[in-house]
Parts: C-alpha cells; sequence; structure tokens
C-alpha cells in the first residue's frame, strides 16, 4: 500500500512542476515575416493564437555573421507577439534566405524562410494631387518612394458608381481621364507594389485617400459614406416591412380599424339592372332608412267633388218665363237643383274627380 501511495505523490508533484514550468512542453509557434518599404523586416508569431510565453526573437540574412537579437518588440495584452527590426541596403538583402529565432528558457526554436523578397509591402504612395490639363484632360499624380521600381494601380468612379480599376506599368505616377464631365464627381485611389525589374512582390500597398474632383449631384449619395447608406437603407427596408405587417395583423383582427382604413365601396354590379331600367337609385346608394321615409308622404286628406255642367240654348220665348235655378255644393257631394218646368231648358252633366291637393276651407265653395 505503501509503495502505491508513494507512487501517486511523486506522479502529482511531477504534474504540478510541469503546470509550474510552461516553457518545458512548449509547441514552437509558426513565424511569418515580411519587408516593410524596405525599411526593416516585420515579423509575427501569433497566427495560430496567443503565445504561451513571452518569447526573445533574433533574426539573421544569410550572409550576417550572427543573430541579432529585435530591436522593437509589438505586444497584445502584455504578451510578446511580434518584432520590427531595421536593416540596411534590405534591397539587395531580400534576395538572401532569412532565418529567425524564438527563445524561452532552455527552448530555442529556429526557422528558415527563403521567399522573403516576394513579401514586400510598400507604403501607399504619398502626394495625390489632381489637375485639369490644357488638353481638356483630368489628370492625377502621386509619388512612390521606389520610384522606378514601383507599380502603381489606379481607381477611379464617377458619382459613387461602380469603380474602374487601371493598372500601370513601372516607374509610371500620373494617370489621366479624357474629356471629364463639369457636372460629375470623381474620385480616385492609387495603391502600388514592387515590380518585375526589382523582384515581383504579391503584396500591396493600402490604398490612399480618395481625391474628388467636380461636383456632387443631389441625388448621388455622399462621398464615403455609400456603405453606410447601404446599411441604412436596408434598416429602413426592415423597419418597413415589420410595420406593414403589423399594420396587416391589426386590420385583420380588428373590422372596426379596417372599415375606417380602408372604407367599403359600393358595388354597381348588383342593382346596375335596377338603376337603368327603372331608375332606382336607393338601391344602389347607401341611404339611411331615416332618409328614405323622409321623402315619402305622411299626411291625409279626403278628396273633393268636381261638378262641371253646361247650357242648353232656349228660345226667346221662353227665356223671359225662366226661373233662377239653385246650385248648391258641398265638400262631399256635388248636386244641381233644377225645378221640374225647367227641365227641358238645362241639361247636365255632373263628374267627379280625387284630389291630392291639401284640405280646402269648409267655407269654400266652386262653382263652374
Amino acid at each position: 500500500m505503501m509503495p502505491f501511495g508513494l507512487f501517486i505523490l511523486l506522479y502529482l508533484t511531477g504534474h504540478l512542476s510541469a503546470k509550474q514550468q510552461p516553457g518545458k512542453n512548449l509547441k514552437p509557434p509558426d513565424v511569418d515575416c515580411l519587408l516593410l518599404d524596405l525599411d526593416y523586416v516585420h515579423c509575427t508569431w501569433n497566427g495560430q493564437g496567443t503565445p504561451e510565453v513571452n518569447y526573445t526573437f533574433f533574426n539573421r540574412f544569410f550572409h550576417d555573421p550572427e543573430f541579432s537579437e529585435c530591436a522593437a518588440y509589438i505586444s497584445e495584452n502584455s504578451t510578446i507577439i511580434g518584432c520590427n527590426h531595421p536593416f540596411e541596403d534590405l534591397k539587395s538583402k531580400k534576395f538572401n534566405d532569412f532565418y529567425t529565432k524564438l527563445v524561452y528558457g532552455n527552448n530555442s526554436f529556429e526557422q528558415e524562410h527563403d521567399d522573403l523578397k516576394s513579401k514586400v509591402k510598400l507604403n501607399p504612395p504619398a502626394n495625390v494631387t489632381v489637375k485639369n490639363g490644357s488638353d481638356s484632360n483630368l489628370c492625377f499624380y502621386w509619388n512612390t518612394s521606389l520610384g522606378t521600381c514601383a507599380e502603381s494601380e489606379v481607381r477611379y468612379r464617377i458619382n459613387v458608381n461602380k469603380w474602374e480599376m487601371t493598372k500601370l506599368g513601372a516607374g509610371k505616377q500620373s494617370y489621366c481621364i479624357d474629356v471629364p464631365s463639369n457636372s460629375s464627381l470623381y474620385e480616385l485611389q492609387v495603391r502600388s507594389t514592387m515590380g518585375e525589374q526589382c523582384g515581383r512582390s504579391t503584396l500591396w500597398s493600402d490604398w490612399t485617400q480618395p481625391v474628388f474632383w467636380g461636383l456632387r449631384r443631389k441625388n448621388s449619395p455622399e462621398p464615403g459614406r455609400h456603405g453606410s447608406t447601404s446599411v441604412q437603407t436596408l434598416v429602413l427596408y426592415i423597419v418597413g416591412a415589420f410595420t406593414l405587417i403589423l399594420l396587416v395583423i391589426l386590420l385583420v383582427h380588428h373590422e372596426r380599424l379596417r372599415i375606417i382604413l380602408i372604407p367599403i365601396v359600393p358595388n354597381p354590379g348588383k342593382n346596375l339592372d335596377e338603376i337603368l331600367t327603372h331608375g332606382n337609385v336607393e338601391k344602389w346608394l347607401p341611404i339611411s332608412k331615416d332618409l328614405k321615409e323622409g321623402f315619402k308622404a305622411n299626411f291625409n286628406e279626403r278628396p273633393c267633388s268636381v261638378c262641371e255642367y253646361s247650357c242648353v240654348p232656349q228660345s226667346p220665348s221662353e227665356s223671359s218665363d225662366d226661373s233662377t235655378s239653385a246650385v248648391s255644393t258641398d265638400q262631399t257631394n256635388c248636386s244641381i237643383s233644377i225645378p221640374a218646368n225647367e227641365s227641358e231648358c238645362l241639361s247636365s252633366s255632373c263628374s267627379s274627380s280625387t284630389s291630392t291637393l291639401p284640405n280646402l276651407s269648409e267655407e269654400g265653395k266652386t262653382v263652374v
């Protein structure tokens, strides 16, 4: 039992010692190097993540007699992740092999770099200016630190539209646009790389700050904010779609709100025949019941009988002996009283009709 307990104790002690000495089982990180504008070598070793320890960095070229320690370390969150080391005559030394070494305690990791000549990153061109030439062309000018060794690439756009790219030959430091429009806005940027005659590089410099010429249209987006404008437009579309969906839900579940916002339009198809044939507009128009009742007659009256009569011509001998006929009418009966001895003198006819005029006064009499 004692040997087993002693074994466990020794195992735990060794495990704790290994934790207290992180450099004992270190995995060597990969070092990635490039040349910045042929001024210094820039190396980093955090490509697989932040290193566990702070390494000491050494480097040299093939013909250098010995390693030299890093002149300027690069740190992140108190951990060293890279180094910038200046060298003289890097324009010719870049064709030689380059060696790096990371040291921590008794651990040392060396690495060879034989492709440093293709990893030259230049600084962006400087002093970018624009001039309107005498031949009505628009020309842009700039300066590069390597002169004829550098090749340039130009991109420009008009009124914040799509970029147009153009590559220029080695040493060329100007670009012209034929017959530009005075009513348009021109935006141009330049970047450079190492040319073929000085050792082709696969890396380009960063783009310069844009230079502008011309006038910006009122309906064109503001230069430099094209990306933010697109984001704002997308946000507006999303908010608009959400508002539309919410409005549809409210209209479906709230009938009163739907009637207010979307009133019912009369359908003429059902009663169009009634309107054309019988002129019945009431069935088509939404007229209330009370309004319909208001147009109906709401009074009653008794009919008045009207009597008509005509005189028959008489002989002169008989006219002197005629007596006066008495005529009497009332509101319900129309009659003519004629004496019996004068029945041959007058002949009368009486007809009655119903009037829809308002009631006449009880004293009113009509004699025709």
